[in-house]
């Protein structure tokens, strides 16, 4: 427990630098992303001669409910991308996206009649989303079905590409991809030995979460001191908490979704436990840590972006001051990221494929590699699994920063120094 009073007490340094550092950040992006992003494949995909003037996408996000804290970031992302697709001609000087948007509430059932409203109008020649892995889940086989290819920008669970199908692609990490690095990142940092695991017991993503999580400690040589489930909707945490809590653990691992990881948070912390919280990429959100407050200083979580990673390409810097731009100074998150890159991805099979027909555009999606996007440079594998680095980020100051700048930071004698007096 030493080691994460000395990570508490450089979050409590470190926040007091952090708002100089991402204005810094801030000034030196350009809000040009139009003049670089996928300035590569305007050269190496000639200008497509056989699309229609209008060529129609559908994105299915939650746009309503619990899961909006994710779905509205990734309905403004894709509504920036598609204007700048727009405005740069990159589907020909002729031909204009646009997207159709189809709210799903976080609700499988909701996910199914938006995914088949879409795949039943024959204009629609690709379907974004939907935001959860369980929307994917229940709704997928509908675009199967119908043979409509799916780009996913936020499903996380592992597996998915096999179990769902050859028409689905997705743009977002598994778990699997992000979850390992995290946890060796955090075991090295803290020294863990012991952890409680947390975990939804009825979402398709917050058990493989669990599964990716429980295999990682594993391999870390992190030893399970408990186990405890809760169901999505609940409100009260606190026997499990208890539970958890008295066997001391080192760390408390959860994978939940944002309204439960909120509620997760806040009674950890009011039951006094002052460990370290580390979850899954249902943490990844604004709203998580604007609604945990303080209560989330410390909380490891990993992810596929963060808008103050040190080693983030030019796209991103791009991106970021794009976003702010139209949104009104907001600083996009992980989803925007993805949606928006996702929005790039199969605009760029599009143009590349030359084509709107579902099943040559279907094998253009899978064939697009080494893109330049903010994520990083994106391909998919043979299975049709995304590929691009991770992050491990934890929160300090009300935000997340890379894990890496942290650790880095700690090691230097002025941090050392600071933690070492506040401990």
């Amino acid at each position: 427990m030493r080691n994460y009073k000395l990570l508490l007490a450089f979050v409590l340094v470190f926040a007091l630098v952090l708002p100089a550092f991402a204005q810094d950040t801030a000034t030196e992006v350009v809000p040009e992303a139009t003049a670089t992003m996928g300035q590569d494949m305007m050269t190496a995909c000639a200008v497509p001669t056989s699309l229609p003037a209008t060529v129609n996408v559908g994105a299915i996000f939650a746009l309503s409910g619990a899961a909006s804290v994710y779905g509205l970031s990734q309905q403004a992302a894709v509504k920036l991308a598609v204007q700048q697709i727009n405005d740069s001609h990159y589907l020909g000087d002729s031909t204009t996206l646009a997207v159709q948007f189809e709210d799903s509430a976080g609700d499988a059932k909701q996910a199914i009649n938006a995914m088949t409203k879409l795949t039943g109008d024959s204009s629609i020649v690709a379907v974004l989303g939907p935001t959860l892995s369980s929307e994917a889940n229940a709704a997928y086989p509908v675009a199967q079905d119908a043979g409509v290819p799916v780009l996913a920008v936020s499903n996380t669970q592992t597996g998915l590409r096999k179990a769902l199908g050859d028409f689905y692609h997705r743009a977002s990490l598994p778990e699997s991809a992000v979850i390992p690095g995290t946890i060796k990142q955090a075991t090295q940092l803290l020294g863990l030995k012991n952890a409680a695991l947390l975990y939804g017991n009825d979402d398709d993503f917050t058990i493989s979460g669990y599964d990716v999580f429980k295999q990682a400690l594993a391999d870390n040589n992190v030893n399970v001191v408990g186990e405890e489930t809760f169901a999505k909707g609940d409100t009260d945490f606190n026997a499990q908490l208890t539970s958890l809590i008295s066997k001391n653990p080192d760390a408390l691992v959860v994978s939940a979704l944002a309204a439960e990881a909120i509620q997760i948070i806040n009674q950890a912390r009011q039951q006094g436990y002052k460990g370290p919280i580390i979850g899954g990429n249902g943490f990844n959100s604004a709203a998580v840590l604007k609604q945990a407050g303080a209560n989330a200083e410390g909380l490891i979580v990993g992810g596929a972006w963060n808008p103050a990673d040190p080693n983030q390409n030019q796209l991103s810097k791009d991106f970021i001051a794009a976003f702010q731009t139209a949104n009104g100074g907001t600083t996009p998150d992980q989803f925007a990221a993805q949606a928006y890159s996702g929005t790039w991805i199969l605009a760029t099979a599009i143009r590349c494929g030359n084509s709107v027909d579902h099943t040559a555009l279907n094998t253009a999606i899978g064939k697009v590699a080494n893109f330049e996007t903010p994520l990083g440079s994106f391909s998919f594998d043979a299975d049709g699994e995304p590929m691009h680095n991770p992050i491990a980020q934890i929160v300090k100051g009300g935000k997340f920063v890379p894990l890496a700048v942290a650790m880095q930071s700690m090691a230097t004698p002025e941090a050392t120094a600071a933690a070492t007096a506040s401990s």
